[in-house]
């Protein structure tokens, strides 16, 4: 199986960069061959899994402009998953591919030369909507949306939606959404249980079993450099991760 997964979500601060690191080192301790992809300027994968961000450096930058191939980008790392790091170069890539001929095509014609070599390559998303996500879309297979319990949760999940609707009527029409998953739980909270329950209401086909809780490991593991399997194996955080790449995995057999 070979499969390119976006991991999306407009609104900042829902899990979505650590939900991009902690589901490339389950999967590959799963002995799959994972390529995790940094398209978010802030360059917040990048930093959370042990990787400085330097300003010129090979990255996703020039793979999306051209300049580099993205095999002279990619990275290895401790946690048996490869990157493509990012820097505050891409930020400049809104404006520069405003005047290259099919702009909304760059990444996927990037990865083209190595997406058979991997069995998942994750993209993660910048928390917006721009050609930078366009891209990340057109080269998808399919999105995850990871979703915070809180009370601008649907509103942003709809617009989300839309989005992806309208790269599928113009650019991918072969785009699915994988799944949505809810992140930073809390059981004691009311508030975080009635927007699960909406969430469940609405959409509850493409909501994942897995539910990730609130967890002060996850902030730590990403602030120390390392994905939560590395830094507190034995942690809840841990174990919702690792539930989660068994759903994604259980794809599989189904494709």
């Amino acid at each position: 199986m070979n499969s390119v997964i976006a991991v999306a979500s407009q609104k900042g601060g829902v899990g979505k960069t650590t939900t991009a690191i902690n589901l490339a080192a389950m999967l590959a301790r799963a002995k799959r061959k994972v390529l995790a992809i940094d398209l978010d300027p802030q360059a917040n994968l990048t930093t959370g899994i042990g990787i400085d961000p330097i300003d010129g450096q090979r990255g996703v930058y020039g793979a999306l402009l051209g300049l580099d191939s993205i095999e002279d980008a990619i990275v290895s790392n401790e946690e048996g998953f490869d990157i493509v790091p990012a820097n505050r170069d891409l930020a400049g890539a809104q404006v520069e591919l405003i005047t290259v001929s099919r702009r909304e095509f760059q990444l996927r014609d990037s990865l083209s030369s190595v997406r058979k070599e991997y069995n998942w390559i994750l993209l993660d998303c910048p928390p917006s909507l721009n050609i930078v996500v366009i891209n990340a879309m057109v080269a998808a297979d399919s999105v995850i949306i990871p979703t915070q319990c809180e009370f601008f949760a649907l509103q942003g999940l709809v617009e989300l939606l839309s989005t992806i609707k309208t790269v599928q009527r113009n650019f991918n029409p072969d785009l699915k959404l994988n799944g949505i998953l809810r992140t930073m739980y809390d059981t004691r909270n009311k508030l975080s249980r009635e927007v699960s329950d909406q969430l469940k209401a609405h959409f509850d086909a493409q909501l994942y079993r897995t539910i990730i809780p609130r967890n002060v490991r996850l902030a730590e593991a990403s602030s120390h450099g390392k994905s939560v399997l590395e830094y507190d194996k034995n942690c809840i955080g841990t174990t919702a991760y690792m539930a989660f790449a068994g759903e994604l995995l259980n794809q599989e057999s189904d494709i």
